[in-house]
């Protein structure tokens, strides 16, 4: 099993006046983390994406474990819990310099497809190819 790391350093943009992350920065930088792993590990950028298919959010799960403060290096992890047809479970944890897990939890992304013709979208199927590429994080 293989788990996408990235870092970020806590910049004074994610934090509130007692000088930790607000917790809606914490999305953020989760979905940073999940959008570069589209483009980096699995080579689906959502800039290409996104002009004929998409990868929504579906459910998610946080618990927040200790408070990130200005300035500190975050290391976030992520790997694959479940792997289905058109979806995935995604286990993702975030941890200081200490050491000290500051959150984790699990997002469900869904592969979808827009259909124009009833302006919307709808679940599609991952290729072969992509649950390949997405095996290789698969934790089970």
């Amino acid at each position: 099993m293989s788990e996408f790391i990235k870092q970020e350093k806590v910049r004074f943009q994610h934090v509130d006046y007692a000088g930790i992350v607000f917790y809606p920065r914490f999305l953020e930088m989760l979905n940073c983390l999940v959008e570069d792993w589209f483009e980096e590990a699995l080579d689906r950028p959502f800039s290409k994406m996104h002009q004929t298919n998409g990868i929504p959010t579906v459910d998610l799960k946080i618990q927040f474990k200790n408070a990130a403060r200005l300035g500190e290096i975050l290391t976030k992890k992520l790997w694959v819990k479940e792997l289905k047809n058109s979806s995935i479970i995604c286990r993702f944890q975030f941890v200081n310099e200490a050491e000290n897990t500051v959150l984790e939890g699990e997002v469900t992304l869904v592969n979808v497809a827009f259909n124009p013709e009833r302006n919307g979208i709808k679940a599609e199927p991952f290729s072969d190819e992509m649950k390949e590429q997405i095996k290789i994080y698969l934790n089970s």
